[in-house]
């Protein structure tokens, strides 16, 4: 069997220094009664956050933070949290450790800064996701979420309206929002803040069709980016799969001739290498 990685895959710059943030703050705290916790899931990938888990890290829920208080340090994840959120934990911890995405961080200036001259800010995103809700909460009530160009039809713009993206939201459904919003509204500002990570990983995944027999997309079921990636992989290959680890391997790959394999923006090296490792074996 040959295996192709797709020329960049894995994690980026904001879920990478997410994660050193992260073990930065439990080897730095080790030997002490300091309790050490992440907002919500630090990153979509569940190996990652078992191995956090066993160092001794807590996942709060940002509806109830009573268990913070001046003996904990508290890391943000890469997503960002809320304005009132992020003051709720200042009052309360000794550290507070912000790893937001420079990017996402960018978003949240922007939709601030926007709102504040009175435009309405549209965030094309999961209005479920950690880092739409951040970002909508930065706009002090003067956002609409939409999640898909069917919203997008219906929503009755207003006259002072910018479109902002969430950083790991598809590139085409962002594009054809974008449009329809400008014809709604010729003089809405559009700001296309995906991250350059997202739209690399998918160009590089298209790099392979034709390349391979079936493609392997690694990374958190739950993750955005992932799921995408793997949107992606079953549109240019029809023997594709999402997995998160090299134990759930369909059996198909292994009699395949070739495999390409790519992993989402929260997926560590080494579980890549086992994937590669377990088709080579």
């Amino acid at each position: 069997m040959k295996v192709i990685r797709a020329r960049i895959l894995g994690y980026c710059m904001g879920v990478r220094r997410a994660v050193e943030t992260a073990f930065r703050a439990l080897d730095e705290n080790a030997g002490t009664d300091k309790k050490v916790f992440t907002l919500g899931p630090l990153i979509h990938n569940p190996s990652v956050l078992g191995v956090l888990e066993n160092r001794g890290m807590s996942v709060l829920d940002a509806r109830d933070l009573s268990v913070v208080d001046k003996n904990s340090v508290v890391v943000v994840r890469a997503h960002g949290t809320t304005p009132a959120v992020m003051k709720d934990l200042e009052d309360r911890a000794q550290i507070v450790l912000d790893a937001t995405c420079p990017r996402v961080h960018l978003s949240q200036k922007r939709a601030a800064e926007w709102a504040a001259r009175g435009f309405t800010v549209i965030v094309a995103g999961d209005r479920n996701h950690g880092e739409v809700v951040s970002i909508s909460a930065y706009a002090d009530g003067k956002a609409i979420v939409i999640e898909n160009t069917r919203e997008a039809l219906a929503l009755e713009i207003p006259q002072k309206s910018v479109l902002i993206a969430q950083t790991t939201f598809s590139p085409d459904e962002f594009s054809a929002i974008a449009q329809i919003l400008k014809e709604k509204n010729a003089d809405i500002q559009v700001f296309n803040s995906i991250c350059s990570a997202t739209m690399e990983r998918q160009n590089a995944l298209r790099d392979l069709q034709g390349k391979a027999d079936g493609i392997l997309v690694i990374g958190g079921k739950n993750s955005a980016n992932t799921r995408r990636l793997f949107e992606t992989a079953a549109s240019i290959c029809k023997n594709a799969a999402l997995i998160e680890n090299q134990d759930e391997i369909p059996r198909v790959f292994f009699d395949l001739e070739t495999v390409a394999i790519t992993a989402g923006a929260s997926t560590p090296d080494q579980v890549i290498d086992a994937v590669e490792q377990k088709l080579l074996s």
